[in-house]
């Protein structure tokens, strides 16, 4: 009998909790939004706390649309996760948002990060603003780069190029005061950012020699090293014409599904195959047997997603270590002002450029004749 009354008072006392209204939730805090439209070009704002945000180009410049510049940029948001901005569309003045590491750790490399979306949204979360805490880790500074877009009425391969191209000459401009090393600037891209990071790597000699009427002209925008990502079609797609290589191209990092992910490996194989045939050194790439690109449907009716995410346990979902493997093993992991690997090897193939493969290779022997 007392033990059937403890029962009925544990069940009390459990619907009795069950019951009681809980405080309301407070609403989630520092949602970013963007600015509103005023007199001048629009103000791009920070996407992540802390984040120093610099236009790419002056409010007259000829690489902005006078009639666009003025207009804001449109926040996606997350509908999981508060305050977590997935896409920006609209961006009609481009700009760069810089984030710092610790003196303590900071080598002085910084990566400027090019998201995808197919030209279509940038999508920032998965592919630029995670990015942030993971290379802090490794004391290698970011720049997220907010390019624009097809969608928008901008060219990919001219428009969106041209601002990757000019982020990184904004970024070396600032480089004395950001405590960044000028010689250890990267540039990554996924998908459709890939594309940018890809033409960045091969195009900034004609850029360089371009007025765009503003103050960092005649900083070069040649990146020290390069990521490459489940690119889109690069410079060297079957259906482009193959734009020439410079003499002091910088290094590339690749990755990429395989078969699962068919197209984008063999334009991530067309870049590889174009600095190979031509001996640039230390180019790298990683094509996983299993994955698929972002977005793609999976047999268990999910979707595959990117960036740094963990892919369901599959290797690809480790590509960023890769990355920096091949990062420390080039130097750029190293103290900042010293001369890395991938500098020294960029000078020597300057001045020591190997033969291309398959260039001036001697007629094959004759078969011998077989012994009578």
């Amino acid at each position: 009998m007392v033990r059937r009354n403890i029962l009925v008072l544990i069940c009390s006392v459990t619907v009795f909790a069950q019951t009681r209204a809980l405080p309301p939730l407070p609403a989630a805090q520092s949602i970013p939004k963007p600015a509103n439209a005023g007199d001048g070009p629009y103000a791009p704002q920070a996407i992540l706390p802390g984040g120093v945000v610099v236009p790419l180009y002056a409010p007259n410049s000829p690489y902005l649309k006078a009639d666009k510049v003025k207009e804001p940029e449109q926040y996606n948001m997350s509908q999981a996760v508060p305050g977590r901005i997935s896409s920006i569309v609209g961006i009609h003045n481009p700009s760069i948002e810089f984030h710092p590491v610790e003196r303590s750790i900071n080598n002085g490399s910084v990566m400027i990060l090019v998201a995808g979306g197919g030209h279509n949204t940038l999508n920032v979360g998965g592919e630029a603003a995670d990015f942030v805490p993971f290379f802090y880790n490794y004391g290698i500074n970011t720049v997220i780069l907010r390019n624009r877009l097809r969608r928008d009425g901008y060219q990919p391969f001219t428009d969106a190029v041209n601002d990757a191209l000019q982020a990184v000459r904004v970024v070396r401009g600032y480089a004395k005061e950001w405590n960044l090393d000028a010689k250890k600037i990267g540039i990554i891209g996924f998908s459709a950012g890939a594309e940018l990071s890809s033409s960045t790597a091969v195009q900034y000699e004609e850029f360089d020699k371009r007025s765009a009427g503003d103050p960092f002209e005649g900083i070069s925008a040649r990146p020290d090293f390069v990521g490459i990502v489940y690119p889109g079609p690069t410079p060297f797609a079957r259906n482009r014409t193959a734009p020439p290589i410079p003499k002091d191209v910088p290094p590339a990092f690749l990755a990429t599904p395989g078969s699962g992910d068919r197209v984008h490996a063999i334009w991530a194989m067309d870049y590889f195959s174009a600095m190979l045939t031509l001996g640039v050194p230390n180019i790298e790439m990683h094509v996983y047997g299993n994955g698929r690109h972002p977005g793609d449907p999976l047999p268990d009716g999910s979707r595959m997603s990117g960036g740094l995410t963990d892919r369901k346990g599959i290797p690809l979902g480790n590509w960023q270590f890769r990355l920096i493997d091949w990062m420390r093993d080039l130097g750029f992991l190293g103290k900042s002002g010293e001369e890395t690997k991938a500098a020294r090897d960029v000078a020597d193939f300057v001045k020591n450029p190997p033969r291309p493969f398959g260039a001036g290779r001697p007629p094959a022997a004759a078969p011998a004749k077989p012994n009578q």
